[in-house]
């Protein structure tokens, strides 16, 4: 129920005019969408993360779009991987956070891995790279599709959570008690 209470919110977000800008009601929740991947010593990454990096990209435009007038900021925050980093887990990379869980939580999909060309090639070795199964398929670069749905999922879950009253902090006079501001 309350995945498509979200969904049709966001829908209905989603067809604000383009140009309209929202100024953050009180109470604004943030929803921090955290990448990881490997980046070489040029700042470059494979092709599998690059292609991801593209899909964000898109999904954190469309969450942008949706739920800001609803009252939650999106943020999106990179994160680079050391090659020791990677050499230890590669599974690290090519990892997307949404809130506080991985994507693959909030969807119920599966990790596995594959053999990276392209990281094989700028390491000189075979190394696999991180996937993600859900719904039958399995995907190498993490489609927009499945990062907006973890997404609403996750603003869902905000929108839920109880937000604090900014006129209740602080001492509460009776005037502020009488608005029917503080309970």
């Amino acid at each position: 129920m309350r995945y498509s209470v979200i969904l049709t919110l966001a829908f209905i977000a989603g067809c604000a005019s383009a140009g309209a800008r929202v100024s953050e009601p009180r109470g604004a929740k943030t929803l921090v969408i955290r990448w990881q991947r490997l980046l070489d010593e040029e700042g470059q990454t494979c092709q599998r993360c690059g292609s991801t990096e593209q899909e964000l990209a898109k999904a954190v435009a469309s969450l942008r779009k949706s739920l800001g007038p609803i009252g939650i900021r999106v943020v999106l925050e990179k994160k680079p991987l050391t090659a020791q980093e990677f050499a230890k887990d590669t599974s690290l990379s090519n990892q997307i956070w949404i809130g506080e869980r991985l994507l693959e939580d909030w969807l119920g999909a599966e990790v596995g891995e594959s053999v990276c060309g392209s990281c094989c090639a700028a390491v000189g070795e075979r190394v696999d790279c991180r996937t993600l199964a859900v719904g039958g398929r399995t995907y190498e670069a993490i489609p927009a599709e499945l990062i907006i749905r973890a997404g609403l999922l996750a603003a869902a879950q905000l929108v839920d959570a109880p937000s604090p009253q900014p006129c209740c902090q602080g001492p509460q006079s009776p005037a502020k008690v009488h608005s029917g501001c503080c309970p």
